[in-house]
């Protein structure tokens, strides 16, 4: 598959796109790419927002915050994959499920206040539904990061979380969630 591409669920960045590297835009601000042209050159687009499974939203925003709930690398309304990485689910193909799960963030941000109003990104959270003895989680988390950094550039700098679980909902190999500031 190509860098930057989508098929299948799997989302790859391209090389060299990560979350410390300056990345070009039509941005007023260089320091901040414009987000939805970024996943344009990219050629993702913003998936529609997955209906939460129970009683949430899909995000919400407090001040200059938004908070994504958990989101699953849901894919046209399925999950392309499911089970335990490192068991039924390589960690390869989990990492682009995890860039997939930050994908349907993004368009749970772009939902509640929209993309361009994104100033950075504050944090991201990933659950790796995990066999026993695997201990991979940070890099299956790099999905999610790797493609924030290619969306947002430096401002895609963020405090993180990997954590290996027994399961997840629907039996989802990840779970990421996001926090975003934006502008007030």
């Amino acid at each position: 598959m190509a860098p930057g591409t989508r098929t299948a669920g799997a989302v790859t960045a391209p090389p060299g796109a990560g979350y410390g590297r300056r990345m070009t835009s039509e941005s007023a601000d260089p320091a901040v790419p414009n987000p939805l042209a970024r996943l344009a050159e990219l050629g993702l687009t913003l998936p529609p927002v997955v209906a939460p499974l129970a009683s949430y939203v899909p995000a919400r925003r407090s001040g200059t915050l938004v908070f994504t709930a958990g989101q699953l690398p849901f894919v046209d309304g399925q999950l392309p994959s499911a089970g335990k990485v490192g068991a039924q689910v390589g960690p390869d193909e989990a990492q682009g499920l995890a860039a997939v799960a930050a994908l349907n963030g993004l368009a749970a941000v772009h939902d509640a206040v929209g993309l361009d109003r994104v100033v950075g990104i504050v944090k991201v959270v990933g659950y790796v539904a995990s066999a026993p003895d695997f201990t991979g989680q940070p890099a299956v988390v790099n999905g999610a990061s790797d493609l924030l950094g290619s969306v947002f550039g430096p401002a895609a700098a963020h405090a993180r979380s990997a954590v290996g679980v027994a399961a997840l909902p629907l039996d989802a190999p990840v779970e990421i969630e996001l926090i975003v500031e934006i502008a007030p």
